[in-house]
């Protein structure tokens, strides 16, 4: 006697792309895309994050910052993420998008002052209930699961943004998270950048899965994957599961599909363990040349408004690290300023330790 079975559940993950690596229309744009205005943006913020990032590996380079995580390579992620929200979103952020805070209005000195270690670049001057850059792996997912909950309980039309690597996948902080948020209904999107290595660990060695988006199906999550070096593909995409996620149909992932052209962060050697063959390869695949060929061919960018757009980027990177080398040192005693609205009598006393090692004298 056969033992007989049948299909309970059948999924299928989709792909996104509308331009492939020549600049090319792989298909129509929808009617959101076809808006020269939004697509000059889209290039103009995609070059402003490389050249600032360029520039903090720089800093670092000749001590000036902290260890810091480019995003090189990437930019389209981040920027076509960022252009799609709605100011009143929130964005809770991981160490590599740094292209959403810059689209939302953030600053740039802001971003050289976190990694140049003074928490103070964590409190935005605009994007106030934005979060601080999660360093610790996958924690931002939780974090944003908690906001989404907060609005959904105050029946706010906003939606939460957040992203995560492909290693970040792997870990129980991004389980659990997807998974309250399916069994909730929450208003909160999962962005995971796949730029196919978790620090020197490739893709193939953290998960079977031939997507990463289909890590939400047991989660009753729904999910996409869209080409990563296409801005346009991430914006859509961003823009179509925002709406959704806005008129209450819960929460979304997507996979955006990259390759880290950079290393991990400043305190890590990439050509160690990237083989230099797939390097050659995914740089065909830059998402700032392909958008730039895109435009010239359809008569929305000539080389007058390149160097335009250099020379003012330049300035303008400038100006943000005039800014960030100008912000005076907190004195050491600063610890103690943000960790209690009225300090206990042993913080207190290691307080006054302090400053009398200082010199001062400070009386209670």
């Amino acid at each position: 006697m056969s033992l007989q079975s049948s299909i309970v559940a059948e999924f299928a993950i989709t792909y996104m792309r509308f331009l492939d690596a020549d600049g090319q229309l792989t298909q129509d744009l929808p009617e959101s895309l076809n808006n020269p205005e939004l697509l000059r943006k889209l290039y103009e913020y995609m070059v402003l994050n490389r050249t600032f990032d360029a520039k903090a590996v720089a800093l670092q380079r000749t001590g000036k910052m902290g260890t810091y995580p480019s995003s090189g390579g990437q930019e389209a992620i981040g920027v076509g993420v960022g252009a799609a929200m709605q100011q009143g979103d929130v964005l809770v952020p991981y160490y590599r998008d740094h292209g959403a805070h810059l689209v939302r209005g953030g600053k740039i000195e802001e971003i050289y002052l976190l990694w140049g270690g003074d928490e103070r670049g964590s409190d935005f001057a605009t994007l106030k209930q934005d979060f601080p850059v999660a360093v610790p792996i996958a924690s931002q997912c939780l974090h944003a699961v908690g906001v989404a909950k907060a609005i959904q309980y105050r029946k706010q039309t906003r939606a939460v943004v957040t992203f995560i690597g492909d290693g970040g996948t792997s870990k129980g902080d991004f389980y659990e998270a997807i998974n309250l948020a399916g069994v909730c209904k929450l208003p909160v999107l999962f962005v995971i950048n796949n730029n196919q290595w978790a620090i020197s660990v490739p893709l193939s060695e953290q998960t079977l899965c031939k997507t990463l988006a289909q890590k939400g199906i047991a989660a009753g999550v729904p999910g996409e994957q869209v080409d990563g070096n296409d801005v346009l593909a991430v914006y859509e995409a961003t823009r179509n599961a925002l709406k959704k996620i806005r008129a209450g149909e819960g929460p979304y992932i997507i996979e955006a599909l990259t390759y880290r052209m950079c290393d991990h962060t400043t305190a890590d050697d990439a050509k160690r363990y990237q083989p230099p063959e797939d390097v050659e390869t995914y740089k065909k695949e830059d998402p700032i040349l392909r958008l730039r060929t895109y435009l010239a061919s359809q008569k929305l960018w000539d080389e007058e408004q390149e160097k335009a757009l250099y020379a003012q980027v330049k300035h303008t990177v400038a100006q943000a690290v005039h800014a960030y080398e100008s912000i005076p040192a907190q004195p050491p005693t600063a610890i103690f300023d943000y960790l209690y609205a009225t300090l206990p009598h042993d913080l207190i006393e290691q307080r006054d330790v302090l400053l009398a090692s200082l010199g001062e004298n400070h009386h209670e």
